[in-house]
C-alpha cells in the first residue's frame, strides 16, 4: 500500500537552513508539520500507523521488510566483504560508501523496490542516496556510538532525508542495539564535538539525553528495518555479548536536495533528477570475475543507471587492485578522522 500513496514530502517540511550553516553545524530550528494519516480505508491502515508513529516519535520500525532470499544474500555479502583482502585490518564498523561506489550488490540492495516504497512515503517518488554504511559491531567490542543527530553531519540542503537501518543480524540490548530518544526529532540540530566513539564525535551528553525524553531500544530481527528522522537523537552501547550486531544504514534523500560535498557518490535510485542539483554517478558495473554473484546479476549491467562521464572515467577501468587501494585510502581516512587507531 505504501507505494500507492501520493507523496507526503510537502507536508514533511523540515525548515530553512543554508548549506554554509549546515557545514558549520550551527544550531537551527526545524519545523515538522503534521503528517496526516491517509484516509483510504483498511488497506492503508499500516501506512497510517507509520505516518502517525513517525510524526510523534521521529522513528518507525517495519518488520520483515525484505524476504528471506534477499536477506540470505545480504548476509552472504557481509561475509564476502569480510574476506576481501584489501579490507583486512579495517574495523568492520567502517565499511563506508567508498566500497558501495564499486559494489553492484550493495546498490542492488539499497535500490530494492520494497525499501524505496517505504522511503517514498516520507520523501516522495524521486529518490536518491548520498551515503550508505555497514555497521558491523563485533562481539566483545568496547566502543560505543555516542549520542548524535545524523543531520548534524549531512552536507545537504534542504534536509529532506531519512536514514534507514536494515538489520542483517539480530539487534537487541545484549549486543548494543540502536537507542533512540523518543520525540527528540523536534529538537534543534546541535554542533558535533562531544564524546567520541566508534562513529566519531557526539552531539549530546548523557545528561542532555536524560532530559530530552523516553529512551527506546530499537530491537530488530534480521530483515526488519527502522527509519528515523535526521534530527532524532540516537546512539548505541558497546557490544559486550558473544554475538555480532550488523546492519546496513542507507541515507535516502529527495532529488531536489543538493549534496554540497561534491566528492560524495550520489546515486539516483527512483524517479527523475532535478537538473543542475546533483551529479548522479553510475550504478556499479557487475564484473563476473570480480564481484559477488547475486540473483539478477546477469541482467544488472543492462538495467543499471549509467552516467557517460562516470562510465568513461571510472567504470572503464580494469586496474582493480589500484581501485581497491584508492578505496582503502579513503576508508583509512574515516578511521583516522574518528580516532579508531
Amino acid at each position: 500500500p505504501i507505494g500507492l500513496i501520493p507523496s507526503l514530502c510537502s507536508a514533511h517540511h523540515l525548515g530553512s537552513l543554508s548549506a554554509a550553516a549546515m557545514f558549520l553545524g550551527r544550531v537551527c530550528r526545524r519545523s515538522l508539520e503534521t503528517l496526516a494519516a491517509p484516509q483510504f480505508g483498511d488497506a492503508f491502515a499500516r501506512s497510517a500507523k507509520i505516518a502517525t508513529d513517525y510524526q510523534r516519535d521521529g522513528f518507525v520500525i517495519i518488520r520483515n521488510a525484505i524476504d528471506a532470499d534477499l536477506l540470505q544474500e545480504v548476509q552472504a555479502h557481509v561475509e564476502w566483504l569480510g574476506s576481501r583482502k584489501y579490507l583486512q585490518g579495517l574495523p568492520p564498523d567502517h565499511w563506508h560508501h567508498p566500497i558501495m561506489r564499486n559494489d553492484p550488490f550493495w546498490v542492488r540492495l539499497m535500490s530494492d523496490s520494497r525499501l524505496l516504497d517505504l522511503v517514498q512515503f516520507f520523501i516522495g517518488p524521486h529518490i536518491a542516496s548520498f551515503s550508505s554504511h555497514y555497521f558491523c559491531k563485533m562481539p566483545h567490542t568496547t566502543r560505543n556510538v555516542p549520542w548524535h543527530q545524523d543531520g548534524s553531519y549531512y552536507p545537504l540542503w534542504p534536509m529532506k532525508v531519512v536514514s534507514l537501518w536494515l538489520a542483517v543480524d539480530r539487534s537487541d540490548i545484549g549486543n548494543g542495539c540502536l537507542r533512540v530518544v523518543k520525540g527528540s526529532h523536534l529538537e534543534d540540530l546541535e554542533m558535533p564535538g562531544g564524546k567520541a566513539g566508534a562513529a566519531g564525535m557526539g552531539t549530546h551528553t548523557d545528561g542532555q539525553v536524560q532530559a530530552l525524553g523516553e529512551l527506546v531500544n530499537i530491537e530488530l530481527n534480521p530483515g526488519d528495518v527502522s527509519i528515523h528522522h535526521p534530527n532524532v537523537v540516537h546512539g548505541s552501547a558497546a557490544n559486550s555479548s558473544h554475538r555480532r550486531r550488523c546492519g546496513l544504514s542507507v541515507r535516502y534523500m529527495s532529488t531536489d536536495v543538493h549534496c554540497v560535498a561534491e566528492e560524495q557518490p550520489v546515486l539516483l535510485l527512483r524517479g527523475e533528477a532535478v537538473p543542475g542539483v546533483n551529479w548522479y554517478r553510475s550504478w556499479p558495473k557487475y564484473r563476473s570475475e570480480y564481484d559477488m554473484p547475486f540473483d539478477g546479476c546477469s541482467s544488472w549491467n543492462a538495467r543499471r543507471y549509467k552516467d557517460s562521464k562516470d562510465e568513461a572515467e571510472y567504470f572503464s577501468r580494469t586496474d582493480f587492485h589500484r581501485m581497491e587501494a584508492e578505496i582503502r585510502t579513503e576508508l583509512d581516512g574515516f578511521v583516522v578522522e574518528h580516532d579508531d587507531r
